[in-house]
């Protein structure tokens, strides 16, 4: 039995067309948003500023008496600047995009850890690395510095200030607590 054709009047097929519509612009909107073109820039100041944290640590651990606190308060520091910037990533491109972005890369041997004699052999004793020193904590904090400057005067607003207190952080850290020469640019 063949059924009657279907009838469909104008107003139904403006009625669903509108909704398809409306639908269609709902599903994009629900979307994210890319992720600013500096986001790589500042996980790297991020990385950084934990690097920093660490060898600063590392070089307190092993330093005379009166450089101990010195250096954990610079590492301390170096701590807060990668706080405020995975704080800044966050509200950059969201807390779970954070969460996989931020993750501090695979870890290498630092200073002071023994290194494997061949793949699977174990550590080597007799070939430890010496612990860092105030001197290496002073060019890295440098290094820091200066990736942070070039890195503020690219930006604007909140992100250029934040990165160039760090880099000013850095440089005071770098010249006036731990001495060394101030570098001229």
């Amino acid at each position: 039995m063949p059924s009657a054709p279907l009838m469909v009047s104008r107003r139904r097929l403006l009625v669903g067309t509108a909704a398809l519509a409306l639908l269609g612009a709902s599903a994009t909107a629900c979307g994210s948003p890319p992720p600013p073109p500096e986001i790589d820039e500042v996980i790297d100041q991020l990385h950084r500023a934990r690097a920093d944290s660490r060898l600063a640590a590392d070089a307190a651990d092993a330093a005379p008496p009166e450089q101990r606190r010195p250096l954990h308060t610079i590492a301390a520091e170096r701590a807060a600047h990668a706080d405020a910037l995975s704080d800044e990533i966050v509200r950059m491109i969201g807390p779970e995009a954070a969460a996989t972005s931020t993750a501090t890369p695979a870890a290498t041997p630092g200073p002071g850890t023994a290194q494997p004699s061949r793949p699977g052999t174990g550590p080597r004793t007799a070939e430890r690395r010496r612990p860092p020193d105030a001197t290496e904590v002073a060019g890295a904090l440098q290094r820091s510095a200066e990736s942070a400057a070039r890195l503020a005067a690219e930006l604007s607003g909140y992100r250029a200030g934040l990165l160039g207190s760090i880099a000013a952080a850095c440089t005071a850290a770098a010249v006036v607590v731990l001495g060394a020469p101030e570098q001229t640019s």
